[in-house]
């Protein structure tokens, strides 16, 4: 098959497929090299922008997606009369931070590290998609474990885990020191 016909059938299958494929199953679906799926997806991208089309493809970890561009989100919640979701909570926020971080986790672990229950925050997560049980521990009572999801990816705009920002060093911790300084100094 030549490259014009292989960009459109990687087309038509990101667009029939409403979801994420992953770059494997392209590649032995089309009987290509992997790196020739990587090359023909990145080109169609750059066509897509080139022309200002209304639509992008978007690579997620080991996957492309087709999905519309965020300028036309305003229309697009018009005519399908979407509600627009509702941000995340706080509490949502941080156990997502402590999924995403520290991934695949226990509910446990993000109760310990949040010192909180977070059972209904982690079920909330799962409902918008933005969380998947990974599997289970082998431990007494095997729990589950937890990570985020190809949606988690799309929706904060980055297509690996590696672009996630950088944890910031702690820096309560001089003050910290000095304030013992202080007391020590007072007595």
């Amino acid at each position: 098959m030549e490259k014009s016909t292989l960009k459109a059938t990687i087309e038509a299958v990101l667009f029939a497929s409403g979801a994420s494929v992953e770059i494997e199953r392209l590649a032995n679906a089309l009987d290509i090299p992997t790196d020739m799926v990587k090359d023909l997806c990145e080109k169609l991208s750059e066509e897509y922008s080139e022309r200002g089309s209304g639509i992008k493809i978007v690579k997620l970890a080991d996957s492309y997606r087709m999905c519309s561009v965020e300028d036309h989100a305003d229309a697009i919640r018009a005519v399908n009369d979407i509600k627009r979701n509702t941000p995340l909570s706080q509490a949502a926020g941080e156990v997502l931070a402590v999924i995403a971080y520290n991934q695949p986790v226990t509910k446990a672990f993000v109760e310990q590290v949040r010192g909180v229950d977070c059972s209904g925050v982690v079920a909330n997560l799962i409902a918008r998609g933005l969380v998947e049980e990974k599997g289970r521990l082998e431990l007494p009572g095997r729990p589950l474990t937890y990570g985020t999801t190809d949606h988690f990816l799309l929706c904060f705009g980055i297509s690996s885990l590696d672009e996630l920002p950088p944890i910031p060093d702690d820096e309560r911790e001089p003050a910290d020191d000095g304030d013992a300084a202080d007391e020590d100094n007072e007595t």
